[in-house]
């Protein structure tokens, strides 16, 4: 079994400096922890199974990786996370990801967590072969951007319930149809802009590249968004407009209403995720519903499996069923 000692004989450091490491603190120089890392995976040291008995080679501890611990979305998804992690008796890790500073998960999680749960992070391949070799299985509730063949996923059929909210502008009469989007290309919502891109190809809509708002995916983005496309002489591209999340649907009726259009009469605006917010606003916001809660005990019951050998890590999908919400916020067409 490969020791501490190892590690820093191998690194060319102290076992201090290696302790250092493995427990994130910051008195390491950069160069030198790096160096501590590689040694690390080389050896394949896991601190884990060196602290604890070889016949349990568990924590009984699950990582988490929020996005933003503020929305709605994600933290519908860490209670049912925590309610059937507690059936199991096992614990959750949370942390927020920063791309930035991803290479330092690698010893924030370092034999801490018999799995590493994501939500919709798209992780470095040298981040995700790091937990691959530890024998720490990765899982993400909604699919990356960049789909990995050793992440599994997650999520709802985006291409349905593109297809779904579509047909429901469309038989309203919107033909000309716009679209709230994520900035960064990493992000999760980039799957739901393509498969909306396709299910308006497959219904005949209109679909101006122009029509393409982006934000950040929280509401006062979003508002400041589209109150700055409504405040341009341009007349807009669409009579409807689709969002990424509620969020951000919520800062466009805001939008709306600072610059007097009216919703649905002049612009009929929708959402997805079916957060709690989102029925509460004027006018109610219709949205894709995601099962937020049963997302997170699927995600904890598939660990489970991963670690008793019951299944294999890998791209496997798992769909969750999917229903639209029709409120106030999307309505007929008013004539030109």
């Amino acid at each position: 079994m490969v020791t501490r000692d190892d590690v820093a004989k191998h690194a060319g450091v102290s076992v201090a400096v290696v302790s250092y490491v493995i427990n994130n603190k910051s008195v390491v120089k950069e160069e030198t922890r790096q160096k501590v890392l590689r040694s690390i995976e080389e050896l394949g040291y896991n601190p884990n199974l060196a602290a604890r008995s070889l016949k349990t080679k568990e924590t009984h501890q699950y990582g988490v990786l929020f996005n933003n611990l503020g929305n709605p979305f994600e933290t519908g998804i860490s209670l049912g996370l925590e309610a059937k992690a507690r059936e199991y008796g096992r614990s959750l890790i949370f942390q927020t990801y920063l791309g930035e500073e991803e290479e330092q998960l690698k010893t924030i999680y370092m034999g801490r967590t018999d799995g590493l749960i994501l939500l919709g992070q798209s992780l470095q391949e040298s981040t995700i072969r790091h937990f691959e070799k530890l024998g720490v299985p990765l899982l993400s509730i909604t699919a990356p951007a960049a789909a990995h063949p050793s992440v599994r996923c997650i999520d709802i059929d985006w291409y349905g319930a593109m297809h779904d909210l579509l047909k429901h502008l469309k038989e309203n009469g919107h033909t000309r149809i716009g679209f709230m989007g994520t900035e960064s290309k990493e992000h999760h919502h980039q799957v739901r802009h393509s498969e909306f891109c396709k299910a308006i190809s497959a219904l005949g809509l209109q679909y101006d590249p122009d029509g393409l708002l982006q934000a950040d995916g929280r509401l006062e983005s979003a508002q400041a968004r589209m109150l700055e496309r409504l405040k341009s002489p341009e007349p807009l591209e669409f009579s409807a407009i689709v969002c990424a999340n509620d969020l951000m649907a919520i800062g466009v009726l805001s939008a709306c209403k600072d610059a007097g259009i009216r919703v649905p009469e002049d612009l009929s605006v929708a959402g997805c995720e079916n957060i709690l917010m989102s029925s509460h606003t004027s006018p109610a916001l219709t949205t894709v519903h995601y099962p937020r809660r049963l997302s997170g005990f699927m995600a904890i019951d598939q660990m489970m499996k991963l670690k008793e050998g019951q299944d294999q890590p890998g791209t496997s999908s798992t769909i969750l069923e999917h229903n639209l919400i029709i409120r106030e916020s999307t309505g007929a067409r008013s004539p030109e």
